[in-house]
């Protein structure tokens, strides 16, 4: 044999070799803006992790929920890494279920994690759980041109009177413009985030002191009417199946007023590539009532590794790339920095880049520090979160009451049924769970 071919032999046995080597990751996803393009960028990372090959499931935020839940619960191992959220990782971590994330690297910088965020990802042991891929509050979004056009100016701090006021001015069938866009799809981190985030400004709470369920108290009466009544009057079509993807292209079109979601939003509806209204783009706080709390919510979407994982150091390494701060500079260098994943780095807001081209910086910042997982409510109550409550009975029970209500915004029942329905089936629940005596 020549020289030619032996060395030619030599390299297609090394290739056969390293390919025969190589790890692949399942990653299991949401199909939000954000996740999409780490998928397109994921070759930067293999290109320098040439023993690691990536695998993608991407999937819509409810399938995603059921399908990660099922996996670890059963111990499935069908995924060597889960996007996961903020209500998952402390009572995952409790229950052994998720792996704590000790090798990030010496460069990763914890210590630069948002602090809201960054508790809301640590175990009672202390370590981190997960890392943020992006996080989040929520706060308004509007055409400042049809603002402005209703003879309204928006308050950097609304009421939820003033909102509804503008909403039906801003409504315009004709010219297929609904005034405001909210989520009516059902599910306890999509139609349940909006109303659970909205009931605190109202002063309700999902239950007291005793854990008994608050469904039939005035104040969810009057956040479920209030829903309701707006919606039919300034909303799209449709609006029960609508949650965050479908509202942001709805708004991205141009037929919103108003959009009141996550503040991660506001880098797709201000980005010309996408956004008809790109350059009319304005941002507020979440609303109140004047009772010390505004409908805004805390949340982070999060890497995490399942305990028992084969492939753990090389899940490790791809967590530090995807949530440290050089993919956001790969981000900045591709897309430009107001499309950084927002919502988790300190150092991020304090970069004048990022505040140059992200004029909606301030705003998120200020929303995300605004809440208060600890203390969520007007009233007291024995739980944590927000939009979410921090026990694990609440996935199921959140998503039928979403249900419930997502069926009365479609008319298909009234307010006080869907009320007394989700009293009824939540007092069921919390009684079996051993939460009421």
């Amino acid at each position: 044999m020549n020289l030619k071919a032996l060395l030619l032999g030599t390299c297609s046995a090394v290739v056969l070799c390293s390919f025969a080597q190589a790890e692949t990751l399942t990653i299991a996803t949401v199909n939000n803006g954000d996740m999409i393009r780490m998928q397109g960028l994921t070759s930067e990372f293999t290109a320098k992790n040439p023993d690691i090959q990536i695998e993608w499931v991407t999937l819509e935020e409810n399938v995603l929920r059921e399908r990660v839940t099922t996996d670890i619960a059963t111990k499935g191992g069908q995924y060597d890494i889960m996007t996961i959220g903020t209500y998952e990782v402390p009572i995952w971590a409790k229950q052994g279920w998720l792996l704590p994330l000790d090798n990030l690297g010496a460069d990763y910088d914890v210590d630069d994690l948002l602090p809201a965020i960054r508790s809301g990802l640590t175990g009672e042991d202390g370590k981190l759980y997960a890392a943020p891929f992006y996080g989040e509050s929520s706060f308004v979004m509007y055409r400042k041109d049809l603002m402005e056009k209703a003879g309204l100016t928006m308050p950097d701090a609304p009421t939820w009177e003033f909102i509804a006021d503008a909403a039906r001015k801003m409504t315009d069938r004709n010219a297929g413009i609904n005034g405001i866009c909210l989520r009516g799809k059902a599910g306890w981190g999509e139609n349940m985030a909006f109303l659970t985030a909205t009931s605190n400004s109202f002063g309700a709470r999902w239950f007291d002191e005793n854990w008994k369920p608050q469904f039939d108290q005035p104040e969810w009466k009057n956040t479920l009417d209030f829903y309701v009544k707006l919606m039919n009057d300034a909303g799209p079509q449709g609006a029960s199946s609508n949650g965050f993807n479908e509202n942001l292209a709805l708004f991205q079109q141009g037929k919103c007023g108003m959009w009141i979601d996550a503040t991660v939003a506001a880098s797709f509806v201000t980005n010309p590539k996408d956004s008809t209204v790109a350059d009319k783009v304005g941002f507020a706080l979440a609303p109140d009532n004047g009772l010390g709390k505004r409908g805004n919510w805390l949340w982070a979407w999060s890497l995490a590794i399942p305990a028992g994982s084969q492939k753990s150091e090389s899940a490790e390494k791809f967590i530090s790339w995807a949530t440290g701060k050089a993919y956001g500079e790969l981000v900045a260098s591709k897309e430009g920095w107001a499309n950084v994943p927002p919502g988790t780095r300190t150092s991020l807001y304090e970069n004048p880049e990022y505040q140059k081209a992200a004029p909606f910086a301030k705003m998120t910042i200020d929303s995300i520090n605004a809440a208060d997982p600890k203390n969520p409510t007007v009233k007291p109550v024995p739980y944590v979160g927000v939009q979410f409550v921090a026990i694990p009975e609440f996935q199921s029970l959140g998503t039928t009451v979403g249900q419930l209500f997502s069926a009365a915004l479609a008319g298909q029942s009234s307010v006080d049924d869907a009320l007394a329905q989700a009293q009824q089936v939540t007092e069921r629940e919390m009684t079996r769970a051993g939460y009421i005596k």
